[in-house]
């Protein structure tokens, strides 16, 4: 995951300190999510250390670009920030035509927040018990297995496609 705030045309000068008044974190995955409940966990953190409150916005939808599209309209100020996973600037520009903002023009990178590993998982009373045993029930019913992901054009999106090319699923 990662943060990105919209870009200031030009530096800011104030003499306060930041934060001097509430921070929203706009989250473009819905409640309930590992990114909503990292960001609330850092918001948390955040409201704690500065003394204002960080308040996370869920704006699901669209592949994220709901939620980024809110981003990159708000006031470019530092007081709305943006968290989210990488395929929002790495697959929506490549799959996605038309976005209403530019990944690379509209958003500066805070920093890398956390690290996600992928992991396959079934049910325990799936009849496979290795990854051998599941592709084998794959390839032996075509079409009868289904994997789940974030969303199109997400990182366990292309997991799961590079996962059947490879097995041939």
């Amino acid at each position: 995951m990662a943060t990105a705030v919209a870009q200031p045309p030009l530096p800011a000068a104030s003499a306060q300190s930041y934060p001097s008044k509430p921070v929203r974190i706009i989250v473009p995955f819905p409640p309930g999510g590992y990114t909503d409940v990292t960001a609330r966990i850092i918001a948390q953190s955040l409201t704690e250390r500065l003394g204002q409150p960080f308040i996370v916005d869920n704006r699901p939808g669209a592949s994220t670009v709901i939620g980024t599209e809110a981003a990159a309209r708000a006031q470019p100020d530092g007081y709305t920030l943006l968290y989210t996973g990488s395929s929002t600037f790495t697959v929506n520009p490549l799959l996605l035509r038309n976005l209403p903002y530019d990944p690379l023009k509209t958003f500066v990178s805070v920093g890398i927040v956390t690290r996600t590993p992928m992991v396959l998982l079934v049910n325990p009373s799936f009849p496979a018990n290795s990854v051998k045993e599941l592709v084998a029930l794959a390839r032996a019913s075509p079409g009868k297995y289904a994997y789940g992901s974030f969303g199109t054009g997400t990182s366990s999106h292309f997991a799961g496609e590079a996962f059947a090319a490879a097995t041939g699923v």
